[in-house]
């Protein structure tokens, strides 16, 4: 019944529709760019040289944009930065076997990709009612679990019935009009940060040490996520007794935390958002560690469902604690940091454990539990530091109807 109230309520299920839909590109990209360059007959240190330039744009743009957002309002940041990424779409589509074209247009892509997540977390106070809140930002941990599975679904039919090129079209096409839905809602164009705090300076958010410690525990969980697609990649080619390979086994992880994120929304929880934290933190940790017995297929299988249940609670329950921790008229922009050190951890868990994969599969695993073990251990310890921010979070009232 909480999601069904959730759903009712005005301007919700048009803030998620178009924010889902304006972030499917993001799980499209790294895919749709190594699928059209290769296409064109680009070497793969090209390719990889695309897809770094735009991991590394995102990663330093979305904190710039959430800052601009803070500052200026949503919607013309939002459009502005949306027809910016289409533009790098663009270049990416019409000239993708050229040496300077293809890795400045991911890199344009990447910086100028619409803050979609940042600007819908920010607006949830001001849209649903203080006891929906955990409801709304685990629906909404939900939706990113679908978006990248998704993604790459698109991208492989697209591909697969047209090109390469259509998918790339097709994702900034995508990028434009869920950011046109949610600009143009009447929360997007009502909202505006407090007052920003004199004393924020350059640090802006990070001058939180609760909230930075937060976010480098999370990006223990992004470094896990980024080992296991590692191990289970390199599990189905050794055991190939799992129908559809790696994709299966990264489906079902998923699915595992659509199950959990649901299951998180729908209690009403009684402990402090910084307990549920550090406890749904450890709570991912656990649901790693049977995969260090690397069992058979359809073992593997079952550990893979479980391995999902823990990430999107865990990342529901931050959200809320993020908006606590952030000083005033920062909100946008801390929401955005996440995004970043849960992406950096992602690209260091995939390359520590790439380079773990030919000695020891084993290894592979235990890296992959790391990363949310020490992260949770941190957030654990530093527990005492998750205090909220002294001047509350405000956001202006939002008309209904």
């Amino acid at each position: 019944m909480g999601y069904l109230a959730l759903l009712r309520a005005p301007h919700v299920t048009r803030l998620l529709l178009g924010t889902l839909l304006g972030r499917l590109p993001a799980g499209m990209t790294a895919l749709v760019i190594a699928l059209a360059l290769r296409d064109a007959g680009a070497p793969y240190s090209r390719i990889g040289l695309a897809t770094a330039a735009y991991a590394i744009a995102a990663a330093v743009g979305g904190p710039v944009l959430g800052r601009i957002v803070d500052r200026t309002g949503q919607p013309r940041v939002l459009l502005a930065a949306a027809t910016v990424a289409g533009f790098g779409y663009a270049l990416l589509a019409l000239a993708p076997g050229s040496a300077l074209a293809a890795p400045v247009g991911a890199a344009v892509a990447g910086l100028a990709m619409p803050p979609l997540e940042p600007c819908l977390r920010a607006l949830w106070p001001a849209v649903v009612d203080e006891d929906q809140l955990d409801t709304a930002y685990a629906f909404d941990s939900a939706a990113q679990q679908v978006l990248y599975v998704a993604g790459p679904l698109a991208v492989a039919g697209i591909a697969a019935a047209f090109s390469p090129v259509t998918a790339l079209w097709t994702a900034a096409g995508l990028g434009l009009a869920g950011t046109l839905v949610v600009a143009t809602a009447a929360p997007a164009r009502a909202w505006q940060a407090p007052p920003r705090e004199h004393s924020a300076g350059l640090l802006g958010p990070l001058r939180s040490p609760g909230l930075v410690l937060l976010l480098i525990g999370l990006a223990g969980a992004g470094w896990t996520v980024g080992a296991q697609n590692v191990l289970f990649i390199a599990y189905a080619e050794q055991h190939h007794g799992v129908p559809g390979g790696a994709g299966t086994l990264l489906a079902l992880a998923a699915v595992g935390g659509l199950l959990g994120a649901l299951a998180y929304g729908a209690v009403k929880w009684r402990s402090s958002t910084a307990t549920r934290t550090w406890v749904m933190a450890l709570g991912m940790a656990a649901s790693y560690l049977p995969l260090l017995l690397l069992p058979g297929p359809a073992a593997m299988c079952a550990l893979a469902l479980l391995s999902g249940i823990g990430l999107a609670p865990l990342l529901a329950a931050a959200f809320v604690l993020i908006a606590e921790l952030a000083p005033t008229g920062t909100v946008t922009e801390a929401f955005a940091w996440l995004i970043t050190l849960f992406a950096t951890g992602n690209a260091l868990g995939y390359a520590v454990s790439g380079s773990l994969v030919d000695t020891s599969l084993p290894a592979v695993a235990l890296c992959a539990v790391a990363g949310i073990g020490l992260g949770g251990l941190l957030l654990l310890a530093a527990r005492s530091s998750f205090h909220p921010a002294p001047a509350p979070q405000a956001t202006e009232p939002v008309p209904v109807g």
